[in-house]
């Protein structure tokens, strides 16, 4: 019913700037009139359409209520005695049975003989909201036509108004993002306190023990909870600086390669492949780490460590033999990979940006295409690359399911890469899966690490976007 709806509304709109526009032309024949026909056609197609959309708006955020009400207050005296929680239970068996699928066989009599009798009921009530909503948005409809049939006049700056209510638009679409953002911070800010009340800061940044399951025994660690998160910022780091030891000198140097070296075909081939690499989900990555270079990372440390066992390096052997899949050199490698077009493609665009001026002097002083690069351009676009290069950070810190198929869970205080590590997105994944008690300290530690990481991340996404920018009015 909603699509037939809205398709009448949008023939109602389409005919209120046809009509509009005509009535304009016949009206202005001859008169110096403010704005143009079209504008006073585009001013009557929003009083058709704003006051319909905002009657259906209303009934999609108050029709659920009303009709919980409705049906509550026609409720036979067997479903309005029962207790809270089995009469919600009851209605929405009654709704499920209404909707044509099979009600739950828990019920009794004379419970069982009410559940079609209200099914019923609850249909006719949703069918009547439906149909009243309809109404009174084709009347709302109807009713802002007429009114802007009615302004239709030359002396009227229909232009004005038409450009006020898009300025609206865009106001209401920049507050919705402005108070998105408010509103995620607000949640995390709010929990990350409740944690906080419960676990001092201090040992929460500078604690070097993670454990925050639920205790079995007294004399556990769990039984009062660890919560220094330097294991997880350490993971963090360690899988960060392993991806951008891949993906910075492999980006750069496609970018350089890009667009100083490449021809015109070579560059049209080669730039979309490599972009297609950020297309590719981050779960094919992680299957790509635990079924493909995790084994085989395993089988090169595995081989090297049982050639060094009985040698000067035993204990090195010993070691490098039972390296296992999952570790921090996976995860890393893995995802430096998923960032190199995001670093490419950055550092192409900023290298292109630099003028042509600055190649044409360099080769007018005798110097080579590798000079150039690396005494010209490098220099001038250091600041948009040193820029896209804390962008690519900010998304290796914010990573996940790599890290979770690839390095594994285990909160280790740790910088080998061979070692298995965990990061602080995992664990807030790992702490907010399935069914939570939202007043433990266990659980509100997420919304801890949760506002740690978005702070690092905006801190650094500042400090990039200013980099950026001071490039960007250097050489504008």
């Amino acid at each position: 019913m909603i699509w037939i709806l809205l398709l009448i509304l949008a023939a109602l709109a389409a005919a209120a700037f046809v009509g509009g526009r005509a009535m304009a032309q016949g009206r202005f024949r001859g008169v110096r009139a403010h704005s143009r026909p079209a504008q006073h056609g585009a001013y009557a197609l929003i009083w058709v359409a704003a006051p319909a959309l905002a009657v259906l708006m209303l009934a999609g955020v108050f029709a659920a209520p009303i009709e919980r009400q409705l049906t509550a207050a026609g409720a036979p005296d067997a479903v309005a005695t029962l207790e809270p929680f089995r009469r919600e239970a009851f209605f929405a068996d009654a709704h499920r049975l209404g909707r044509g699928e099979p009600a739950l066989q828990i019920w009794e009599r004379p419970l069982a003989e009410q559940l079609p009798v209200e099914a019923r009921r609850m249909v006719r009530v949703e069918r009547t909201l439906q149909w009243g909503a309809a109404v009174a948005a084709v009347l709302a409809a109807i009713l802002g036509g007429l009114f802007a049939f009615s302004q239709i006049r030359p002396n009227v700056r229909a232009r004005n108004r038409v450009e006020g209510w898009v300025w609206g638009a865009l106001f209401v679409c920049s507050a919705v993002a402005v108070l998105t953002t408010i509103g995620i911070i607000a949640s995390l800010a709010f929990d990350a306190f409740r944690f906080f009340q419960h676990v001092p800061v201090t040992e929460f940044l500078f604690g070097t023990q993670w454990s925050p399951q639920i205790a079995i025994r007294a004399d556990q660690v769990g039984s009062s909870g660890a919560f220094g998160a330097v294991p997880l910022f350490a993971g963090t780091l360690l899988i960060m600086l392993i991806a951008m030891l891949v993906a910075a000198p492999i980006g750069l140097l496609s970018a350089i390669y890009l667009s100083e070296y490449a021809g015109r075909t070579a560059r049209a081939v080669i730039k979309p492949v490599l972009e297609i690499l950020a297309g590719v989900p981050t779960v094919v990555y992680g299957f790509f780490a635990a079924l493909t270079v995790g084994p085989a990372l395993r089988v090169f440390f595995n081989e090297i460590g049982l050639f060094l066992i009985g040698g000067p390096l035993d204990g090195l052997g010993q070691y490098l033999a039972l390296v296992q899949n999952q570790m921090a050199l996976t995860a890393g490698a893995v995802m430096g990979i998923m960032l190199i077009p995001f670093v490419s493609s950055l550092s192409d665009d900023i290298l292109n940006a630099v003028p042509q001026s600055l190649r044409d002097g360099s080769f007018a002083m005798g110097a080579t295409k590798s000079e150039t690069v690396k005494r010209v351009l490098l220099p001038a676009a250091l600041p948009g690359i040193a820029g896209a290069l804390l962008l690519a950070v900010s998304r290796a810190i914010g990573e996940t399911m790599i890290v979770t198929m690839a390095a594994g869970l285990a909160a280790n205080l740790t910088f080998n890469p061979l070692d298995t590590v965990t990061t602080v997105t995992v664990q807030i994944v790992t702490l907010l899966t399935g069914d939570q008690e939202f007043n433990s300290a266990k659980t509100l530690s997420a919304f801890g690490l949760g506002l740690t990481l978005f702070l690092v991340t905006l801190m650094l996404n500042i400090v990039a976007q200013r980099i950026v920018q001071t490039y960007r009015e250097q050489y504008d």
